[in-house]
């Protein structure tokens, strides 16, 4: 009776690390997109941004965790996309009162390429 064995290779090179923006919290590798809250100023396309906030940045060897964010760590982007997300419609309403109120809200986005992790 043979016996299955579940293997899980982790690459060496998948670096990643853990940003906070706009009060979440994201797991980031350079090569990927990620749409976070639209950040404070004025952003176009092909703008770079950059991250302060790191907690916890991972290169496939060694972790190294914040208290609460590492000191001298930046996580480097650049803007794809600046946008809003589809509508949604909010409706309050009670029965047998007259009372209805109907209104929109579209939240602003952005969609950000991770270019490196420093």
């Amino acid at each position: 009776m043979a016996t299955a064995t579940k293997t899980t290779k982790k690459a060496t090179s998948e670096e990643f690390a853990v940003i906070k923006t706009g009060g979440k919290q994201y797991r980031v590798s350079v090569g990927e997109s990620i749409k976070i809250e639209k950040l404070k100023g004025e952003h176009k396309k092909g703008d770079k941004v950059s991250f302060d906030q790191v907690l916890l940045v991972d290169n496939g060897k060694d972790t190294t965790i914040g208290t609460p964010v590492i000191a001298g760590a930046k996580v480097e982007g650049e803007v794809l996309v600046v946008g809003r997300n589809p509508k949604i419609t909010v409706i309050k309403y009670k029965q047998k009162s007259r009372y209805f109120k109907k209104n929109g809200h579209r939240q602003p986005y952005l969609k950000i390429a991770i270019t490196a992790i420093k």
